[in-house]
């Protein structure tokens, strides 16, 4: 087994503190603003730039679980964020579509949530820096394979 150099350590735990403080970072901020969670959003940008889906297909997108996505759902219906409607033509399937209040409050919360991004990661850095995280991040993605898409808003 090869074990990680102290930099490359030192580099993994650096990342791991910077993903958990950027989540944290985004969730306060879309709670304080817009009572919003970051899975909230994460949903209405999905439902938002594609439409109504199929849950499935939603699932896929966001990278999630079956349970998680359905437990998620349901506590956005409640909120009246989503509409779950039974697909007519597979019983086994349903749709989930973003209401008017879900986009709303999505148009609520994007400035701030784009606002704290840009502050927190890209304004400190130079074109180049940025151009290099970038590469280094889409490497990784590939080495990764297939997972959820990409999804640029969040």
């Amino acid at each position: 087994m090869r074990w990680l150099t102290d930099e490359q350590q030192r580099i993994w735990r650096d990342y791991l503190v910077m993903v958990d403080r950027l989540q944290t970072a985004m969730h306060r901020q879309l709670q304080q603003d817009c009572r919003l969670s970051l899975s909230d959003y994460q949903v209405l940008v999905a439902l938002s730039e594609r439409g109504p889906l199929r849950i499935n297909e939603l699932g896929r997108i966001v990278g999630w679980e079956q349970s998680r996505l359905s437990h998620q759902l349901r506590r956005m219906r409640d909120r009246r964020l989503v509409a779950r409607a039974d697909d007519e033509h597979d019983r086994r399937g349903a749709t989930v579509r973003i209401t008017r209040s879900g986009l709303s409050a999505l148009r609520d919360a994007s400035g701030g949530h784009v606002e704290l991004v840009r502050s927190l990661v890209f304004d400190g850095l130079s074109a180049a820096q940025q151009r290099s995280f970038g590469s280094a991040i889409q490497t990784i993605l590939a080495r990764i394979g297939p997972g959820p898409e990409r999804n640029p808003d969040l």
